[in-house]
C-alpha cells in the first residue's frame, strides 16, 4: 500500500541526510520512523510512569529536606544566603 505525506522541507532535508548517512532510501528511513512511532504510542498498557521511573530519584541534590522545604530553600537560594 502506498501513502503520501507533506512534510516542512526542513524535516524532508533531515530524512535525505540520515538516508544518505545510512544508504539507505528516504522511504525506509520514513518507514522505520513511522513503525517506532506506532510501536510505542500504540500499547495502551505501558503508563506515562513506566516510561520515565528509570529517571526518577537520579538527582542527588545534598539536601536531605528540599521535598519538604523547597520554598524556604528556594528563598534562601534567591536571597544568596544558602546554597
Amino acid at each position: 500500500m502506498q501513502l503520501t505525506i507533506r512534510m516542512p522541507d526542513d524535516q524532508i532535508g533531515k530524512i535525505e541526510y540520515i538516508a544518505k548517512k545510512m544508504g539507505l532510501k528516504k522511504s525506509d528511513v520514513t518507514r522505520m520512523a513511522l513503525k517506532k512511532f506506532i510501536e510505542e504510542y500504540s500499547d495502551s498498557t505501558v503508563k506515562p510512569f513506566d516510561k520515565v521511573k528509570n529517571l526518577l530519584g537520579v538527582v542527588e541534590s545534598g539536601v536531605p529536606d528540599l521535598g519538604q522545604r523547597h520554598r524556604n530553600h528556594l528563598i534562601k537560594k534567591i536571597k544568596g544566603t544558602g546554597k
